[in-house]
């Protein structure tokens, strides 16, 4: 059994970090990003409502979707900046549009497109260096049919590379302080990445958003003093995740579920103490449970040789499914074998799930096969909220 993702060479890795401005609960600033899974496309749109608060909110939300929405339906960023151009309200006061924004359209072989209006611009980082991408100006009309110009861009993304996307009030953080009297600026942020990448290669799209916005709110003394709001993008090599869970249905298949575990190039959770038995059995591992790691209300972890991970079964994974559908935030769950299973899973793109169809004769009568539906169910939701909410890839294979 070969698990091959259907995109092997590139992961794409898309997050984002963001501070409201002081005093306000509704920020200004919106970041949407869709995957259209049928033309392997990726989507990601960040823009900056005029001011903050409810009503900067409700017009940064109007583009953001309407962003997404044209891009998936034209093909091209800058036909879906044209439309939003015409439909965008217009400050009488002001004579600006409500809303500033970016807009990233990455297709199946990584072409990237890139349009921008009044943002700060969108930063290409590669091999240690920001890229310098050759952008066009072109004239679009607003609603009010006054001329305006927005940029196009596009280059060939490569494993490595990464986009940033943010708001002025990272780019404006620090204004008038002595130490930055004219702000962070575009030179001294580019440098910013430029340092965190280098000291740490690898960093996550979520790691180096979450440290752009917190040195942005550095730069203002502890305060947002705008909406501080940044979205990464990040190009690099697929990380794969075995998940096994529940007995092969024929005991004669044993063997080749171990094999699975053996064989997997990446890493691997193994769910269900049966499950963990019978690869322990074949393979000649040793199963020791960690009563050193116990929690209120979830069975122990367990510890072997060639898994990462060795959970109980159906009320671990049920537990998991919980903390993904409820974006529950982890950090503090440091012992809880739910949260080790979608921390493993949130840090992979392919995510390749083995069910066992035995029923399981020490928890049920067999002629009611409820745990197997259970399990089942839990999987499928599992790897539909992967794939929809955090854009994964996944596979189920039922033995």
């Amino acid at each position: 059994m070969e698990f091959t993702p259907k995109t092997s060479d590139c992961a794409i890795e898309v997050d984002y970090c963001q501070r409201y401005c002081e005093k306000k609960r509704i920020g200004g600033d919106v970041f949407l990003s869709k995957k259209i899974k049928e033309q392997s496309r990726v989507l990601a749109v960040l823009s900056d409502g005029l001011g903050s608060g409810v009503k900067a909110g409700v017009l940064a939300t109007l583009t953001s979707v309407m962003g997404l929405n044209y891009m998936g339906s034209f093909r091209d960023p800058a036909k879906a900046a044209k439309s939003i151009m015409e439909t965008l309200p217009v400050c009488s006061k002001r004579n600006i549009s409500y809303s500033t924004f970016s807009m990233v359209d990455i297709d199946f072989d990584n072409e990237v497109r890139i349009v921008e209006y009044d943002n700060p611009p969108v930063l290409i980082t590669r091999n240690g260096s920001v890229m310098d991408t050759q952008k066009q100006e072109a004239d679009v009309l607003r609603a009010d049919k006054e001329p305006v110009q927005i940029n196009v861009s596009g280059f060939d993304a490569k494993i490595g590379d990464r986009i940033i996307m943010f708001s002025d009030g990272v780019s404006q953080s620090g204004i008038g302080s002595k130490e930055l009297p004219f702000g962070w600026g575009i030179e001294r942020v580019g440098k910013f990445i430029l340092d965190k990448i280098a000291s740490k290669p690898e960093i996550s799209a979520h790691d180096l958003s979450r440290a752009i916005v917190e040195k942005s709110w550095l730069n203002n003394s502890h305060k947002a003093l705008d909406d501080i709001t940044c979205g990464v993008i990040y190009f690099r090599n697929p990380r794969r995740l075995l998940i096994m869970t529940g007995p092969p249905y024929d005991r004669q298949k044993d063997k080749m579920l171990a094999s699975l575990v053996e064989e997997f190039p990446g890493k691997k959770i193994i769910c269900g103490g049966t499950t963990a038995n019978i690869i322990s059995r074949e393979t000649g591992r040793k199963v020791h449970v960690r009563l050193d790691k116990l929690t209120a209300d979830l069975p122990p972890e367990s510890i072997m040789d060639g898994a990462d991970l060795v959970t109980e079964g159906i009320l671990t994974i049920g537990r998991a499914a919980k903390y993904l559908e409820d974006k529950t935030e982890l950090d503090f769950f440091t012992d809880d074998p739910g949260a080790k299973i979608v921390k493993l899973m949130l840090d992979s793109d392919v995510i390749n799930f083995v069910v066992g169809t035995r029923i399981n004769e020490f928890h049920q009568d067999p002629n009611m096969p409820v745990d197997l539906e259970i399990r089942r169910n839990v999987i499928k939701k599992i790897s539909k909220l992967l794939e929809e909410q955090y854009y994964k890839e996944t596979t189920i294979q039922y033995i």
